[in-house]
């Protein structure tokens, strides 16, 4: 019977997207087993990686870091881009993830565990923020990782690894890939005969403005956080009493949205007799906060005037 204890195995971070993609393609070339681990959490899912991953032929691990992660969108110690997104501390995060999965990297050459190769689709320059030089350093220190990511894209231009020093992986074979064109990268995909990739996409929504300006409010007025009050973030127009929350639907298929969100305690909030948008509350409502959504009712309802008649719709709380 065939034993694994010298196979080279990679756990390789895996968003989906062609540069993970290649990654997995450059190091399965040199004989490298490679298992993809994605993640999700309250701001983005694995849809795409599991997609990239079937399609690639890639085996894939599913990690949810939504409670973590939230806590450093609340308070990243490296601060954040343009918008609420914390590259640096999300990236850390995933990082000390891979490193508690994959086992003792320290002393990999003699460890027997699964996997000997920790690595990333990451290309130097790509990312301004969290992939320049001085971030990719940062990230491997704070992770107790120095010398042990590997790189695959941008191997050549990056120093060399442990993996790469002892031999365990053939530098010659990697790729020096820096920059944001994607010129290389499609060659490649060519090259390796990998015929699905994703187009790129609009990247992380924490970096979207609407969207931060948003979740800023609500982090600042409400300490518990729970999946559907990221949701809401969506949806509709936000509004405030307070500490009580309202979410107006903009249109039908939002109405239904914010009735399918409606949890224990909220109450939704319509006109009665004529179309209009519905007012999803959460929080307390007093007559302040109803006389409020009246006259959100009155503003957005097209034809409606002050006799406009509104329907109370109320989720019962849990005893």
């Amino acid at each position: 019977m065939q034993t694994n204890k010298g196979k080279k195995r990679a756990l390789l971070l895996f968003s989906g997207g062609l540069d993970s993609i290649l990654a997995a393609k450059v190091l399965e070339k040199q004989g490298i087993e490679v298992t993809a681990l994605t993640f999700e959490s309250y701001f983005f899912d694995a849809e795409q990686a599991k997609k990239s991953a079937k399609e690639n032929d890639i085996k894939l691990i599913v990690r949810d870091i939504s409670v973590p992660h939230l806590e450093i969108v609340r308070s990243p110690r490296f601060g954040r881009g343009a918008g609420m997104n914390p590259c640096v501390d999300c990236h850390l995060l995933m990082l000390k993830v891979a490193k508690k999965l994959s086992g003792n990297l320290v002393n990999f050459l003699r460890t027997q565990k699964v996997y000997k190769i920790l690595a990333t689709g990451e290309v130097l320059g790509q990312r301004p923020m969290s992939q320049n030089i001085r971030a990719l350093r940062l990230i491997e220190k704070q992770a107790n990782l120095e010398g042990k990511i590997l790189r695959p894209l941008s191997a050549k231009v990056l120093p060399e690894t442990e993996y790469e020093k002892s031999g365990l992986v053939d530098r010659k074979k990697l790729e020096g890939i820096s920059g944001r064109s994607r010129k290389v990268q499609l060659a490649l995909a060519k090259k390796l005969g990998v015929k699905y990739f994703p187009t790129p996409a609009g990247g992380c929504i924490l970096t979207d403005k609407e969207f931060s300006n948003k979740l800023n409010e609500l982090l600042e007025k409400i300490r518990k956080i729970k999946k559907s009050d990221i949701d809401l973030l969506r949806l509709g127009r936000h509004f405030w009493v307070e500490k009580t929350r309202i979410v107006l639907g903009r249109n039908h298929e939002e109405n239904l949205k914010l009735k399918k969100l409606a949890e224990n305690g909220d109450i939704l909030i319509e006109p009665k007799d004529i179309p209009g948008p519905t007012a999803f509350v959460r929080g307390k409502r007093n007559k302040a906060v109803l006389d409020f959504v009246k006259k959100l009712l009155l503003k957005y309802t097209k034809g409606a005037d002050n006799e406009l008649q509104i329907k109370i719709t109320s989720r019962k709380q849990k005893k």
